[in-house]
């Protein structure tokens, strides 16, 4: 009988500990792709070699993320198997961010830098979130409950990477930027940021406390071929790790960075206007957060994502044929835009669906353990949370390299590195923040329509489409339902007794 004060205690510090976390997350997968376009001139060759890097990075994450799960299963100490990774991992992500967003080199030497960077980055960020997500299924093994802890840290992650969303095109562009330049901005936010990530995590490290059956069980063995058993051995695992991988590419393209770009070369330059276009994205999916576990109690997920998709269709069409069909310019509401309006009311809806996706998948994902358990006997908590941080972090290399092949095909790139030379200006004291935003805003009339028109398909049609393919083959193969899990827990139970 799991200890309700200690439940309860758990649900208030588990999720607070993820909010500066993601608001690092959100500074990398959304920003760091135009922090680099903005501050730094490039060529071609030298942002297709940022775009591999990024890709390879990811690639090395598949044995990365899987040995740090392997690694943590193996861990014994007082603290537990999690919390030393929890601290280890975050206070060297907060170092490697400072560095990479505060550097000042140019050219074939900055990507060599970024490259180290970025490698660090992935290994000190998985130790941590490895460690964060696999403590669910020791905090709890009731079902409702687990729920609650998915949902109310997916909220929190949810309330982190709104605040990072909130603040960094607030003011890394227009008229509020932080030292009247891109470069000074990019560095002060990281800084803070590599403050707040330990601060808030320490919530956790310090008020969790998880169940350690763990201690029980003989460490087992590091081994390529336990993880690969693991994984491969787990039908219903792969099945949701292909689902979810389709699912967070269409859903990351947006903060790729192309939703950003298309909002400075058709409205303008001004870092509020993507603010209040993320602001209002996300702001309906914290109700679905907030009210997932009362809503899992009454709709199963199945059907509930019947809902979703058709909300994000809805949302999707909402963002393109707007666009299509009004001129810029041509009606205002409240001082914006309408086709801004529409944009954003459409991304709102899609993204509330995308979110809710993205829900059901992480509760699909930590349902496998016991599945795994049922099939073979072992829970391996860390293998198997270990796939949710690769494939997220995978998507996210492949939508930058979705962002990055965009900018080439549409020939927008001339116009960023524009851009990052006034930015570059501003900081060494060559030109005013006035005289940069009058030569920005002349640089972005010569975008061309259809360039334009480039950017808003990518960031509409592709994942409308790759969510609808990520809807039909969860719908088809993965077969861990409400009443399958609950029949699998109940014979396992049995089994124990």
């Amino acid at each position: 009988m799991e200890d309700k004060r200690i439940t309860r205690r758990n649900l208030i510090a588990f999720p607070l500990g993820t909010i500066g976390r993601d608001m690092i997350y959100n500074l990398v997968t959304s920003y760091l792709l135009t922090f680099v376009l903005f501050t730094r001139h490039l060529t071609a060759a030298q942002l297709s070699a940022i775009t591999g890097i990024m890709v390879a990075a990811r690639i090395f994450d598949a044995l990365n993320d899987p040995i740090m799960g392997n690694i943590i299963e193996r861990t014994r100490t007082k603290w537990g198997k999690f919390k030393p990774w929890l601290a280890i991992g975050i206070v060297t992500t907060s170092v490697v961010i400072y560095l990479t967003f505060n550097v000042r080199l140019e050219g074939w030497a900055f990507v060599w830098f970024f490259g180290l960077m970025y490698f660090l980055y992935s290994i000190t960020y998985t130790m941590h979130d490895i460690s964060y997500w696999g403590m669910v299924p020791a905090l709890s093994s009731d079902a409702n409950t687990r729920n609650q802890f998915t949902s109310r840290a997916t909220l929190f992650a949810g309330i982190g990477g709104m605040a990072a969303a909130a603040f960094i095109p607030m003011f890394t562009a227009g008229e509020n930027t932080i030292g009247g330049n891109a470069v000074t901005a990019y560095g002060a936010i990281a800084l803070i940021m590599a403050i707040l990530g330990p601060l808030f995590l320490a919530i956790t490290i310090f008020g969790v406390k998880e169940q350690r059956n763990y201690n029980d069980e003989p460490v087992p063995p590091v081994s390529f071929k336990k993880i690969w058993t693991t994984i491969t051995g787990n039908d219903q695992l792969v099945w949701i790790a292909v689902i979810f991988l389709l699912q967070q590419i269409g859903n990351g393209i947006v903060m790729a960075g192309v939703g950003q770009t298309y909002i400075y070369v058709e409205f303008g330059y001004e870092g509020g206007f993507f603010t209040v276009f993320q602001m209002v994205g996300m702001m309906v999916t914290g109700l679905l957060m907030l009210f997932y576990p009362a809503i899992s109690r009454h709709m199963q997920r199945k059907k509930l994502m019947d809902v979703l998709m058709i909300v994000s269709g809805i949302g999707y069409a909402l963002m393109l044929v707007p666009s299509l069909a009004l001129s810029k310019g041509a009606a205002f509401v409240a001082g914006y835009d309408l086709k801004f309006v529409f944009l954003t009311l459409g991304y709102m809806l899609a993204n509330f669906g995308q979110y809710g996706f993205y829900l059901i998948m992480m509760i699909s994902i930590m349902n496998t353990v016991e599945y795994n358990e049922y099939k073979h006997g072992t829970r391996d908590e860390g293998i198997v949370s270990s796939l949710r941080p690769f494939l997220t972090k995978l998507a996210s290399a492949l939508t930058v390299a979705i962002a990055t092949g965009t900018y080439m095909v549409s020939g927008i790139l001339q116009y960023t590195n524009g851009i990052s030379g006034l930015e570059q200006a501003a900081n060494a004291g060559e030109i005013t923040a006035e005289r940069k935003a009058s030569e920005i805003s002349a640089l972005l009339q010569g975008v061309q329509p259809g360039q334009s028109l480039g950017l808003l398909l990518v960031m509409t049609v592709i994942p409308c489409v790759l969510m609808f393919l990520s809807y039909i083959l969860y719908k088809k193969h993965y077969k861990l339902d409400e009443a399958e899990y609950d029949r699998i827990c109940r014979e396992l139970q049995e089994r124990k007794a």
